[in-house]
């Protein structure tokens, strides 16, 4: 089977990983939220049902999080910065370096513009 944007191989583990939207590499600043506790976190990569976060905190998989994306006005080709608030749901959370890497589903979003 060859890889598209909707499948990938996964090196060194011989599993195909089924993917249903294209991720993109944006580096953006990110908010997260859970219960009182708020921290910033960066984004590694973004799709239409997903984000890979790097955060300082530690998640619990299942755990529900709030998140809050500026997306810059020069990227999307809007007159300024377009705002996403998103509710999202923690499939992962691994040790990256300094930082754990969280990887959320997004079950709800709100733009805000």
């Amino acid at each position: 089977m060859k890889p598209s944007a909707e499948t990938e191989l996964l090196p060194q583990s011989g599993f195909t990983e089924m993917r249903g939207a294209v991720r993109f590499p944006l580096h953006l600043a990110v908010v997260v939220c859970q219960g009182e506790r708020s921290s910033q976190a960066v984004t590694r990569d973004i799709s239409a049902g997903g984000v890979l976060l790097h955060c300082d905190e530690e998640y619990a998989v299942g755990s529900t999080i709030r998140f809050s994306i500026a997306l810059p006005a020069h990227t999307m080709g809007a007159p300024k910065d377009v705002h996403v608030v998103c509710t999202g749901r923690v499939v992962r959370c691994t040790p990256a370096g300094a930082k754990m890497a969280v990887g959320a589903i997004i079950d709800e979003y709100k733009i805000n513009r």
